[in-house]
C-alpha cells in the first residue's frame, strides 16, 4: 500500500555460516561414507574449523548439492565367480517360454506384528540407486520351512535349511526335479515381487493384528487377493 505496486518484496535469507571450502568438505564426507549421519558430519566440521555447525545446516547444504537421505538398495556381496555363474544361468535359460510354466517358485519372508524402526538411510544423488555406493550389503539368515509339489521343477534358493542333507534326499525320494540355483542369486525369483505386494496391504489394515494367528489369517487373505 505504501509503494502503490503489487510487486513481491525481496525476502531476506539467513547468512551463510560455512565457506564454499567447508561445503565441499561436507559433501565429500557424505559421499565417502554414505551412511554417516548429519550430526557426525557437523562434529567433523567443527573439529577442523573450530566453530559449531548445526545438523540442520549440514542437511540443508547437502540438499543444496543434490544429496538427500534415502533407504539403500539391499544386496548380497558378490565375487567375480558369483557374477559369472549368474550370467551363465541366465544365458542357459534366456530362450525359455513354456518351460517356466513347469517351475514352482518359492521363497520365505518374515512378517512381523510390529514394523522394525531401525531402518538405515544413506546420502545419495537422484539416479544413484543402482550404484555400488548406494547398496547396503546384508547376509541372509536361516529360515525354518520348505514346501514341495510333485511332477514339477522346484525352485528354492540356497538358504541353509534348503541345502541341509535331508532336503535333497526328500526331493530325490519323491522324484521332484530341482531348478539349479547359483550362490547368492535371489533376483530372478518371481515370488520376491509377491512379498512387496502383500506386505504393504498388511500395514494398511486397522486395527493391527493382535496375535500371530490373526496376522497369519490376514496374510493368507491378502495373498489370495493378489491377481494371478
Amino acid at each position: 500500500m505504501q509503494a502503490g505496486t503489487t510487486d513481491q518484496c525481496g525476502r531476506s535469507h539467513p547468512p551463510q555460516c560455512t565457506t564454499s571450502r567447508e561445503n565441499r568438505q561436507i559433501v565429500l564426507v557424505a559421499v565417502t561414507d554414505r551412511s554417516v549421519i548429519s550430526r557426525t558430519i557437523a562434529q567433523h566440521i567443527e573439529s577442523i574449523t573450530h566453530h559449531s555447525v548445526s545438523a540442520r545446516t549440514i542437511r540443508r547444504i547437502l540438499q543444496q548439492n543434490g544429496l538427500s537421505t534415502r533407504h539403500p538398495l539391499l544386496g548380497l556381496p558378490l565375487t567375480q565367480n558369483n557374477r559369472r555363474l549368474r550370467l551363465q544361468w541366465c544365458d542357459e535359460r534366456r530362450m525359455w517360454v513354456a518351460e517356466w510354466n513347469e517351475v514352482v517358485f518359492t521363497d520365505e519372508s518374515c512378517i512381523c506384528l510390529q514394523q522394525h524402526d531401525g531402518q538405515i538411510r544413506i546420502w545419495r544423488h537422484r539416479g544413484e540407486m543402482m550404484q555400488n555406493s548406494g547398496v547396503m550389503h546384508h547376509h541372509t539368515r536361516p529360515t525354518p520351512c520348505i514346501m514341495g509339489l510333485a511332477t514339477a521343477l522346484f525352485q528354492q534358493n540356497n538358504a541353509r535349511p534348503h541345502v541341509a542333507r535331508i532336503v535333497p534326499r526328500f526331493f530325490v525320494n519323491h522324484q521332484i526335479g530341482l531348478l539349479p540355483w547359483p550362490a547368492r542369486f535371489p533376483d530372478p525369483s518371481s515370488i520376491e515381487n509377491m512379498w512387496s505386494m502383500v506386505a504393504p496391504r498388511l500395514t494398511q489394515i486397522t486395527p493391527s493384528a493382535a496375535t500371530p494367528d490373526q496376522l497369519w489369517q490376514r496374510m493368507e487373505a491378502d495373498w489370495s487377493a493378489v491377481p494371478q
